[in-house]
């Protein structure tokens, strides 16, 4: 998602943040999510930033990343003795391929969502040109799958931001924006060749969804933000049981301040060998100076 902002973002997200102004929730009772780390990735490398997608390996050591920019990202992840988030290392950076093997330019570039299927493939959703793909490494070419009516008729820059592979090892798509503030964000899974929309998850104004994942808990969580303005942006994590109806038992187990965090669009949800469930996100720079690239885990807490 891309955001034209001045330069009085920075300054007032600076000094409110270091002044300790944007307020302290009071602990929660019940399932919530503790900050563990919270890091600052930079890199000189040519297209290095604006990472709206990414998929991790299953002890969160090594991630792949997507960019609105049209590149990939292969990165290494630094943990100290206790898991803790300590650096991130860019490793490889290249352009996202069309179904020709031709590097992806103009209206096609903006990548949103990745998940990693029980086939072993990389799927990418993008809004603009609204699609989905299948590549069998980050590197080949793609493979485009159906689109749908539904897919064409979404919301410029408002389109598949979120993608997930569900429980049932199948993929799953989720826009920005449900077209009314009233009315639930449709959920598009992919049965074979065909788009279905079997459920939807309930929407919550202002914010607006820009990741999912299924945990090791086999529940969606849900990724959302609200930009205001100069004040920055704020970011809730919701989750999910998926029923025989649809999804249901939502909790929200993150919202926080304006401004605590960048434009966090990337979420993980993963079991460190210590048997806790964590949450790593990824904010999008929009390649903007006065931005940065985030990295930041939580420990879920309280769940019983």
């Amino acid at each position: 998602m891309r955001h034209r902002r001045a330069l009085t973002f920075a300054l007032v997200t600076l000094l409110l943040g270091g002044l300790g102004l944007w307020g302290q929730a009071d602990t929660p009772e019940g399932p919530h999510l503790v900050e563990d780390a919270a890091i600052t990735w930079r890199d000189g490398a040519r297209g290095f930033g604006s990472w709206s997608g990414f998929a991790m390996n299953p002890d969160g050591t090594a991630m792949i990343a997507i960019s609105d920019k049209g590149r990939w990202g292969i990165a290494t992840l630094a943990r100290d003795d206790d898991g803790r988030l300590t650096g991130a290392k860019l490793d490889a950076i290249g352009p996202l391929l069309d179904s020709r093997g031709n590097p992806l330019d103009g209206y096609n570039t903006d990548a949103e969502g990745l998940t990693i299927g029980a086939d072993g493939r990389v799927y990418i959703s993008y809004e603009g040109n609204h699609r989905v793909v299948a590549h069998d490494t980050i590197d080949s070419k793609a493979t485009l799958l159906p689109r749908p009516a539904e897919f064409r008729a979404l919301q410029n820059n408002s389109g598949l931001e979120a993608l997930f592979t569900g429980p049932d090892g199948r993929v799953h798509a989720i826009p920005e924006r449900s077209g009314r503030l009233e009315r639930p964000y449709p959920v598009y899974r992919l049965d074979g060749e065909v788009w279905s929309q079997p459920f939807s998850v309930p929407r919550k104004p202002p914010h607006l969804v820009t990741g999912a994942d299924v945990g090791p808990d086999g529940r969606l969580y849900l990724l959302e933000r609200d930009f205001s303005g100069i004040l920055g942006f704020a970011t809730r994590v919701r989750r999910f049981d998926f029923g025989a109806n649809g999804l249901t038992n939502e909790e929200t187990l993150l919202d926080s301040p304006t401004g605590r965090y960048d434009n966090l669009e990337g979420i993980e949800v993963w079991q460190d060998d210590a048997g806790r469930v964590r949450l790593t996100l990824i904010s999008d720079d929009n390649g903007n100076f006065f931005q940065v690239t985030q990295l930041v885990e939580f420990i879920l807490t309280g769940d019983e």
